[in-house]
């Protein structure tokens, strides 16, 4: 049998089933990359270098009480499995020392689940040379991370999932000689090199802008177009509990006006989970299969996130999210704006390509405060004017994907997370661009 992440990982199962008690369950998860990692300045190469890693989270459970360690692991089998007896000996001493968990809820099904997403990568000698031919003169700062990633889970009960694909992700900026920038991303599993080609033109292109004059506005409200990357950053927010059984059952929930039928959003808006064929695993990290899920059916509240643990707390239905409860891959459909077509619609407005330091300014009317930054520019009559002085925004997503909603684009961008926190992270959103009547700037 090859010694590959997955026979690593069944090898690890089949031991802790032989060592385990009468009375006793367990979850084993597992978490592995292979990853490739190259910092770019000036558009050279500063530093290059691959991480491969491992590790395992075992959850001992009995009689009502759990616990859980993780486990880093080796390239040595042996080594491997004494590290994970190690760590059930000190949880079955722990045990005995916590208290009933009263929401424990645990799948008993025995679902089996496998992905493997194999689609090629790009060589890097095939990344290099396009750097140095789109950008080789300019200023280009930025991580370029690419590799396969795995994550399994398996239970007492007989349930086994996996997941492995590849992917890639180029994050970079180019800064202008006046100390601006223009932040742009390449990310997804298949690599398309006219796709990455035409993003560093664009870029380039935004660049150029940013050496006219700057423009400064006052305080108002404003028509505005917010690309898929701003777009992002306004739908990280809602997934700080906004779809989370657990918030709204609370009252902490951004969204709660709109799950208690107290508001709506405008009928063009349609967000889900989108897990099937996306990065993420089909499964959680708390053992059930995890299903696509309706969350805002043309802007009206449909279904939220529920793991098993608000499950049995609040007696729902679980869905299979993690105990977040934060959407992994969240999609918000397409609308009917080309994007050929977005600097004329727009007419004279903002264009703004991303948005910066977000917070919530009034959780509960989901009122949220941030910055422009990264090449923001100032339109009129379809031409951009120049950049825009960095502003801070206030206004609510009941207005910005409510009432004052226009348009979202035809086409979407896949937004894969750049987090490399402890490990690459498999989280990501799939998101129009956004035209809206108006945007509130508060200074």
């Amino acid at each position: 049998m090859s010694d590959t992440p997955r026979h690593r990982f069944e090898a690890l199962v089949s031991a802790l089933h032989a060592a385990l008690l009468p009375g006793e369950q367990f979850t084993l998860g597992f978490s592995a990359e292979q990853s490739q990692f190259v910092r770019f300045n000036h558009a050279k190469v500063r530093q290059a270098g691959t991480v491969a890693q491992a590790s395992a989270q075992l959850r001992l459970v009995r009689e009502g009480r759990q616990a859980q360690q993780q486990v880093t692991l080796s390239d040595d089998a042996q080594l491997d499995r004494q590290r994970l007896d190690d760590a059930l000996q000190q949880l079955r001493q722990t045990l005995p020392l916590l208290a009933l968990d009263p929401y424990l809820s645990l799948n008993e099904s025995a679902w089996h689940t496998h992905s493997q997403q194999q689609h090629p990568l790009p060589e890097l000698d095939e990344v290099l040379a396009l750097v140095e031919r789109e950008a080789g003169d300019l200023d280009l700062v930025g991580i370029y991370a690419a590799g396969p990633i795995c994550r399994g889970f398996a239970s007492s009960f007989g349930a086994f999932g996996w997941h492995q694909a590849n992917s890639f992700n180029f994050d970079w900026s180019l800064f202008h000689a006046n100390g601006q920038a223009v932040k742009a991303n390449y990310a997804g599993q298949a690599w398309n090199a006219v796709d990455f080609t035409a993003r560093l033109r664009q870029a380039r292109e935004q660049l150029g802008f940013l050496g006219l004059a700057a423009i400064t506005l006052k305080p108002g409200s404003y028509r505005a177009y917010l690309a898929p990357a701003a777009m992002d950053e306004i739908a990280g927010m809602l997934c700080w509990g906004g779809f989370s059984a657990q918030a709204l059952a609370t009252g902490n929930s951004a969204l709660q006006r709109l799950y208690n039928g107290d508001a709506t959003l405008s009928p063009q808006v349609s967000f889900a989970e989108q897990v099937s064929g996306s990065l993420s695993p089909a499964f959680s990290d708390e053992g059930s299969p995890r299903l696509d899920v309706s969350l805002i059916d043309h802007g009206q509240a449909h279904e939220r996130l529920i793991s098993a643990r608000s499950a049995a707390e609040f007696a729902l239905q679980s869905n299979g999210a993690d105990r977040y409860e934060s959407p992994c891959a969240l999609s918000l459909a397409a609308g009917n704006l080309p994007n050929a077509e977005i600097l004329e619609r727009l007419g004279t407005g903002l264009y703004i390509s991303n948005l910066w330091y977000l917070n919530y300014s009034d959780l509960p009317a989901a009122r949220m405060t941030g910055l422009t930054r990264f090449a923001t520019f100032w339109v009129e009559n379809g031409q951009i004017q120049g950049p825009v002085s960095t502003m801070r925004f206030d206004d609510s997503l009941y207005n910005l994907l409510g009432s004052e909603l226009e348009a979202l684009t035809q086409e979407r961008e896949m937004i894969l997370s750049t987090s490399t926190y402890g490990q690459r992270s498999t989280g990501s959103s799939h998101l129009p661009g956004a035209l809206v009547k108006g945007l509130t700037l508060t200074l």
